[in-house]
Formats: C-alpha cells, structure tokens, sequence
C-alpha cells in the first residue's frame, strides 16, 4: 500500500535534513505506529505521503500513485483516497456533526441517499449517533476527535494516516480513540500513526517504525516504543 525508496527530504530555508535516504514498505491492512522525539521527522513522514510536502529525492508509492511525479491536478484525488486525522481535529465549527462528516462525501458528490447511510454508519461506528446534531463546540476533545475519525473513514478510504490523534487527549479517551482505531484496522484499512505516547504503543503491540534524525532506527513487529 504504501513504498518508500530512498527518501530523503532537506527543508531548503533553514538547510535542516528532515528525513535521510528513508526506504520502507507497509503492506495492505497493516497497523504502523512512527514514533520519534521532536524533530525526528515523523511529521515530515505523514506530510509526504500526502503530497502537502514534495520530496527533494527518492520515490512514493501510496495505493499504486506515483506521488513524487503526481500532477498537481491529480493531487486531490490522492486525498480523497485516503483519511487524514489531525491532533487539532480541524473540525468546521459552524456546522453540525453530521454535517461536518457529510462535507466528506459531499466533496466527492456523493449521491445524497447514500450520503445519509454512510454518515450514519460512521456515527455508530465511533459512537456518536445520539449526537449529529451538535456542534464541535458543544463537544468534549475526545467527541471531536471522534467526528474527525467518521469525517476521515466515511469515503471508506483503504488507508488512514493520523498525526498525533491522541495528543490533546487524557490517557483515558486516548485509549477509547485507540479502540475505534482497532475496529477499522481490523475491517481491512491500512493505519498509518504518528505518535509520542509511549502507553499507547506499548499496549496495542503493533508494528513500530521509530525515527531518530531523519534516519530509521528500528523497525519491529509488535514492537514497543523505545526511548533513546
């Protein structure tokens, strides 16, 4: 799903080597958490594979694109392909839960009856039926998260990358988010995941890829996080 050859990525203004000649494969289905200090490169990862940074050489595959060559009109549909998930939500406060999961599909024209069954799944799915018609900011931080999650998997996208999506969340919600996040990998989506929390990595025993300087450093089937 995912090909990484040589990758390497210097941010031009400040000289920095966010990431240093990075090769890596991540097959269909599979549950990857990238981990990292600050500065690791993680982020630069994520932002590469959704074409929002180009990279200065090497090649990206994602779901058979060629995203290094990509046209810049094909860039759209590269996103559409895939769910995003932010640490920040990004959430559009002027409108309802349901209508902020609808915008998804209403991008992609999405007939309006099959609009209304997927949005609807994707509420059960995280639990947030009883509430379609509130407003972000009638919710807490881990509902928001939430509403991000069905606004990033009701496309039925085959792969989701999420930056950080516990990061502003107590360990608690975290661990519910991270459950919500199990039940669509084990569905047959492909889970991309940066994060720092350690508890998390440790407990769900997925594949951890861990960069240290734009370098990976480890690379472990149900593997652990690692301070260094």
């Amino acid at each position: 799903m995912i090909h990484l050859k040589n990758v390497t990525k210097i941010y031009k203004q400040n000289n920095v080597v966010a990431l240093d000649d990075v090769s890596l494969d991540i097959e269909r289905g599979e549950f990857v958490f990238i981990v990292g200090q600050s500065g690791s490169g993680k982020s630069t990862l994520m932002k590469l594979l959704m074409h929002e940074e180009l990279v200065t050489a090497g090649n990206i595959f994602v779901d058979n694109k060629d995203v290094v060559s990509m046209d810049r009109k094909e860039v759209p549909y590269l996103r559409r392909a895939l769910g995003v998930i932010f640490q920040d939500y990004r959430l559009l406060e002027d409108k309802t839960v349901y209508e902020n999961v609808a915008f998804a599909m209403q991008v992609i024209e999405a007939p309006r009856r099959i609009m209304q069954r997927s949005v609807n799944t994707v509420l059960d799915i995280v639990g947030l039926r009883d509430k379609y018609k509130h407003f972000p900011a009638q919710l807490s931080g881990g509902e928001q998260q939430r509403v991000a999650i069905a606004r990033a998997i009701v496309n039925d996208p085959r792969i989701v990358i999420a930056d950080e999506p516990t990061g502003n969340l107590d360990p608690e919600t975290g661990r519910d988010i991270m459950d919500i996040f199990q039940r669509i990998n084990e569905a047959g989506t492909t889970i991309v995941m940066a994060t720092h929390d350690k508890n998390i990595v440790d407990r769900m025993k997925k594949r951890v890829i861990a960069l240290e300087n734009g370098k990976i450093v480890r690379d472990e089937m149900r593997g652990r996080y690692e301070e260094r």
